[in-house]
C-alpha cells in the first residue's frame, strides 16, 4: 500500500524535530502569527504599543471582586473546585441569556447556551464540527487573525467577502457565493464580526443585517456571529444581533473577555438545538468541562454587581481613547486615511500609495512604537497597505505620542517611496527579534 508523505518529511524527521514526519497533516497548517515577534518588545516601557487588543481593566472593582472570590471559596469552594457540566453551569447560562437580551436576543433558552473556554474555543469547536478539508468558510475582508488561525489549522479554504464602512456588502456576498459554487467548492459558513469589527472597527448597518441573514438562510450558509465587542459602543446601545433575525441560521458567540476580564477564559455559544447537542459533545471531548470557579465567579459578578454600569464606564474610557487616537491621526498623519469606529478597540489605517506596513514594522519598533500589519488579517496575503491601530490599552497621552512616533516612520517611508519607487527595499519581520506567540484574543 502506498502512502502520501508530507513533502518536507523523511523517515528520520529533521535535525530540528525528530518527530516531524510523524505529525498529522493538519499539524502542518499550524502557523505562528507573523506578528509574534512584536511581543518580545512591546512590553518594554519605552515602546508605545498600538498593537495588542488587551482590554484595560483599571476601572474594574478589584476590591469587591476580591471579596466576592473569598466568599465564593469559603462558602462554596467544594463546588467551585470540582468538575462541572460539559455544557456549563446552568446558573451562568441563565445569566448569559440576560446579557444577550441587551443585543436584541430576547427570550433565549438557557438550554441552548454552551459555555466554552473563551469564544476562541467555540470557534474551534464549530470549525471541527462543520469543516472537512477543503470546505469553504466565507469571511470579511479583512478578518480576525485568531479565526484565520483556527480555520487554517482545520484545513478550511477561506474566501474573503468585500466590506465597506457599513460592513459586509450584501451584493458582494451573493456574488462570492455564486463564484465559489461555480468553482465546485462547498460553502459551510459565513464568519462575521458585525459590531466594531476586528480589525476594521466598522459596524454592520441596521439596514444590512436582515439582508445578510436572509441571503445566508436562502443559500443554506450557516452564520457564525462573533460578538465580543457588542456592548462596547461609545454612544449608543447595540444594534440587534444577526441571531435575532435568523434564530435557526446563526450560531452566536459571546465572551466576557472584553466586557469583564479575559483572565477567566469564559465565553459561550448560543446555537440552534441540534447544533447545541453536537457542541456539548465536542466540548466534553476536548476539555471535559469548563472551569467551575470561573463560571461561578462571573455568575456572582453578574448577580451581585451593577455590571451594566461597569460596561458603561468602559464605554466612556474607550471613547476617550478612541477620540485621542483619531485626533492624533488627524494632526500627525493627514496623508493616511482611517475608519472612525463607534465602539470597540480598533481603527483601520490606509497608508499612502506604495508603503508596505509589514516591511515598515521593524523600523516602527526601532522608533519605539508598534502596530499590526494589515497582512495579518487576510488569508491570502493582502493588506500590506493597511495597519491596525489599537486604542484600548494605552492612555490618551501614550496614544498621542505613539501616533507621533509612527508618523515619523510613515513620513520617512513615503519620502523614500517618492524618491525610489515602491518596493525599494524589503525586510523580513524577523528583524524585530524573537518573541512569544500571544494569545489569539489579545490580537
Amino acid at each position: 500500500m502506498s502512502t502520501s508523505a508530507h513533502p518536507d518529511s523523511n523517515p528520520q524527521g529533521n535535525r530540528l524535530d525528530p518527530w516531524f514526519d510523524a505529525y498529522a497533516e493538519r499539524a502542518h497548517n499550524l502557523r505562528a502569527s507573523e506578528i509574534r515577534a512584536l511581543f518580545s518588545v512591546v512590553s518594554r516601557p519605552e515602546v508605545v504599543s498600538l498593537a495588542g487588543g488587551m482590554p484595560n481593566l483599571k476601572d474594574l472593582p478589584l476590591d469587591r471582586l476580591a471579596e466576592s472570590a473569598k466568599r465564593l471559596i469559603s462558602t462554596r469552594g467544594a463546588q467551585a473546585m470540582q468538575y462541572g457540566s460539559g455544557q456549563g453551569w446552568e446558573v451562568l447560562r441563565e445569566r448569559i441569556t440576560e446579557v444577550m437580551s441587551y443585543e436584541g436576543i430576547v427570550g433565549a433558552d438557557p438550554d441552548d447556551v454552551v459555555i466554552t473556554t473563551g469564544s476562541q474555543q467555540a470557534l474551534d469547536l464549530m470549525t471541527e464540527l462543520f469543516i472537512d478539508p477543503g470546505d469553504v468558510i466565507l469571511l470579511e475582508a479583512p478578518s480576525y487573525v485568531g479565526a484565520l488561525g483556527v480555520f487554517r489549522a482545520r484545513q478550511a479554504d477561506c474566501v474573503h467577502v468585500p466590506m465597506d464602512d457599513e460592513g459586509i456588502i450584501p451584493e458582494a456576498l451573493e456574488q462570492v457565493i455564486r463564484d465559489v459554487r461555480a468553482s465546485g467548492r462547498t460553502i459551510k459558513m459565513l464568519y462575521t464580526i458585525p459590531n466594531f469589527h476586528n480589525p476594521m472597527g466598522v459596524t454592520l448597518s441596521l439596514e444590512r443585517r436582515p439582508l445578510i441573514a436572509e441571503i445566508c438562510m436562502r443559500e443554506h450558509v450557516l452564520i457564525l456571529e462573533d460578538n465580543p465587542y457588542g456592548l462596547l459602543g461609545f454612544h449608543a446601545d447595540p444594534l440587534p444581533a444577526l441571531k435575532s433575525f435568523s434564530p435557526e441560521g446563526v450560531v452566536y458567540l459571546g465572551s466576557f473577555s472584553k466586557m469583564f476580564a479575559p483572565g477567566f477564559r469564559i465565553g459561550w455559544a448560543y446555537a440552534p438545538h441540534a447544533i447545541r447537542d453536537k457542541l456539548v459533545l465536542a466540548s466534553e471531548s476536548a476539555i471535559l468541562s469548563p472551569s467551575m470557579i470561573g463560571q461561578m465567579a462571573i455568575a456572582d459578578y453578574l448577580s451581585d454587581y451593577d455590571w451594566y454600569s461597569q460596561v458603561k464606564a468602559f464605554r466612556a474610557m474607550y471613547a476617550e481613547r478612541c477620540e485621542a487616537m483619531l485626533n492624533a491621526l488627524e494632526e500627525y498623519m493627514p496623508n493616511c486615511s482611517w475608519t472612525r469606529p463607534e465602539g470597540g478597540f480598533y481603527t483601520w489605517v490606509t497608508l499612502p500609495e506604495g508603503l508596505d506596513a509589514k516591511s515598515m514594522l521593524p523600523r516602527a519598533v526601532r522608533a519605539r512604537v508598534a502596530y499590526v500589519s494589515g497582512t495579518a488579517f487576510y488569508y491570502d496575503g493582502q493588506g500590506a497597505d493597511h495597519m491596525r491601530l489599537s486604542f484600548c490599552y494605552p492612555t490618551p497621552e501614550q496614544i498621542r505620542e505613539g501616533v507621533r512616533r509612527l508618523s515619523t516612520v510613515v513620513n520617512a517611508e513615503k519620502e523614500l517611496v517618492d524618491m525610489f519607487g515602491a518596493g525599494f527595499h524589503k525586510h523580513d519581520i524577523d528583524e524585530v527579534g524573537p518573541g512569544v506567540a500571544p494569545a489569539p484574543n489579545a490580537l
